[in-house]
């Protein structure tokens, strides 16, 4: 299973985010962990200095903004 988090502090852009990675996730039918990560410590432990981020696996797959649905597929994928 898959740990995706998304990194930010509640911003409207980072729900989006959150909501968009959700969809993703169902559209591919893929088993994933999606979580929200709002604490400034937590984020700044992946070097992250803009938000939203989206983390797949621990690994910083976007930051500072919200990709498209295609984009979005092919990272957590």
């Amino acid at each position: 299973m898959k740990k995706i988090q998304i990194l930010g502090t509640g911003c409207p852009k980072c729900k989006k985010l959150y909501e968009a990675t959700q969809q993703a996730v169902k559209d591919l039918g893929i088993e994933a962990e999606v979580t929200k990560v709002d604490d400034i410590a937590e984020i700044m432990k992946f070097n992250v200095m803009s938000t939203p981020a989206l983390a797949v696996d621990g690994q910083v797959k976007a930051t500072g903004r919200i990709p498209k649905s295609k984009e979005l597929h092919a990272m957590i994928s």
